[in-house]
């Protein structure tokens, strides 16, 4: 799928690499939850680990955080 302006989801984000947070797509309480994780626009985010499948590892605010690849997929990031 085509992203405008260099968007694109966190879950094609490879390993190593520095993006930002734009927006965040999903209903109110997957929105809600991840903003209180850190995941809000402006927010930068290195990818950790990444094979493809299964769960993504993040590095943000400090922390590492671990996302299920459906939820990575509603991050939209842009890179820096």
């Amino acid at each position: 799928m085509l992203w405008p302006n260099s968007l694109k989801p966190l879950s094609e984000v490879l390993p190593g690499q520095r993006v930002q947070v734009e927006s965040l797509r999903g209903g109110r309480g997957f929105v809600a939850r991840l903003a209180a994780l850190g995941f809000t626009p402006g927010a930068e985010v290195i990818m950790v680990q990444n094979y493809g499948y299964g769960p993504v590892i993040v590095s943000i605010r400090g922390s590492y955080i671990a996302l299920g690849r459906g939820e990575a997929a509603k991050v939209l990031v842009k890179t820096r």
